[in-house]
């Protein structure tokens, strides 16, 4: 299969460019783009691909026979790129997030998309599905727990050498602009830090926490807590909390930090329930082959059973073999559209919530009810009394220091 790679950053350099070299049975790369030409034509020359500066043109040629599929690597939203690539008739893997705002996937063509959450072809995490399987399904978890302690993207990738690309800033403006407007869709003129919020860490962190509950349980059926510190640190720490979908009892609960001198970045998401519990540790996402280990405890007779399960397969790999299923044979991902959607709604979903507590006004998509936003009554997980105390004191000073 021939696929173009629309953006060169550190996601392509350290994962996707080894895979595709690794797996020349299945791909051949057809074309590289970058906004930084200089960047672009040097890993076209070492592909042993024609490299272009403009995507459009780029897509362009892929729709005229140039290439079957795109790889979208850009950083920021994008729905912009996927869009034009859809339309052009071509096959779209996209990184997360798909895009800001709602408004950007209203009317987009589904049919040729796959989104990538690399955890959810983690083997780890496909075998925790057969074992919450064998449990009894998603309504016997009583609470799912995720906790993320996320050191400097720089520190994780010591190890790669990745080349960053500096784009001149006319060539980025469009896309910077593209990101601006649709943050506004989906916020309004809010304040930055809370729009940063929403973009850099919810969308594009959390996300994968989302990713994973929606292949667990679902998607939460309420966010009833959102809190954010410390007030004068981004990104800050993230504590969220909610009732995991109608049907099920239980709730869940995730806390994100970022820690920049941490010294590795771990994951580890745990499912109890009434039989047991099964947890995922997660190494860093740069490392390839580096196993995630399950851990599903349960109770034999009197005796306490651990098993441990370790498998080398690299989870980008097993989502790029995926993406070749779907084109070659139409095996359904499992995120395409709808679930990009999804956890786009629980994102908007979390910063209405953390907004309505600190006092930040917000407009745009995330004003609405039809987020799933949480009614008036309920709002901070109180009473109506406690949301406006909130809403009037902590909230506010939250705001007065974060806003510019």
């Amino acid at each position: 299969m021939k696929v173009g790679i629309a953006g060169l950053g550190v996601i392509a350099q350290a994962v996707y460019l080894p895979l595709l070299a690794r797996r020349r049975d299945l791909f051949r790369i057809a074309a590289v783009c970058d906004l930084d030409r200089d960047l672009a034509k040097a890993v076209g020359r070492e592909a042993g691909a024609p490299a272009y500066d403009d995507p459009a043109r780029m897509l362009d040629d892929g729709g005229s026979g140039g290439f079957d599929a795109v790889l979208v690597l850009t950083p920021g939203s994008h729905g912009l790129l996927v869009r034009a690539a859809l339309e052009r008739g071509l096959w779209v893997l996209a990184e997360k997030p798909l895009a800001y705002s709602r408004a950007e996937l209203d009317g987009l063509p589904g049919d040729r998309l796959m989104v990538a959450y690399m955890k959810q072809y983690d083997p780890a995490s496909q075998r925790l599905l057969e074992a919450l399987h064998e449990a009894g399904g998603p309504d016997v978890v009583r609470h799912l727990d995720a906790t993320v302690l996320h050191p400097s993207e720089d520190s994780q990738l010591l190890f790669a050498r990745v080349r960053r690309g500096r784009p001149g800033p006319e060539r980025a403006a469009p896309y910077a602009e593209a990101d601006e407007a649709a943050l506004t869709a989906a916020l309004g003129t809010s304040s930055e830090r809370l729009r940063r919020l929403y973009a850099e860490v919810v969308l594009g962190s959390l996300c994968h926490e989302l990713s994973l509950m929606r292949l667990f349980t679902g998607s939460p059926d309420t966010v009833d807590h959102v809190a954010v510190w410390p007030p004068d640190v981004f990104p800050p720490s993230v504590e969220l909390s909610g009732t995991l979908p109608a049907g099920s009892s239980g709730r869940y609960g995730v806390r994100w930090h970022y820690l920049p001198s941490y010294p590795a970045y771990h994951e580890i998401v745990t499912l109890h329930h009434e039989h047991g519990s099964m947890e995922l540790r997660f190494p860093s996402p740069y490392l390839l082959n580096a196993p995630t280990r399950l851990t599903v405890a349960c109770r034999v007779g009197t005796t306490e059973r651990t098993i441990v399960h370790e498998d080398v397969a690299e989870s980008f790999e097993r989502q790029l073999l995926a993406f070749h299923r779907f084109v070659t044979q139409d095996e359904r991902p499992l995120t395409g559209l709808d679930g990009a959607l999804e956890d786009i709604v629980t994102a908007q979903r979390i910063v209405h919530r953390y907004a309505r507590w600190a006092g930040i006004p917000i407009a745009g998509e995330c004003a609405g009810e039809t987020t799933g936003a949480p009614p008036e009554a309920t709002a901070g997980g109180a009473d109506s009394s406690d949301a406006e105390e909130g809403a009037s004191g902590a909230g506010h000073a939250e705001e007065r220091v974060s806003r510019p």
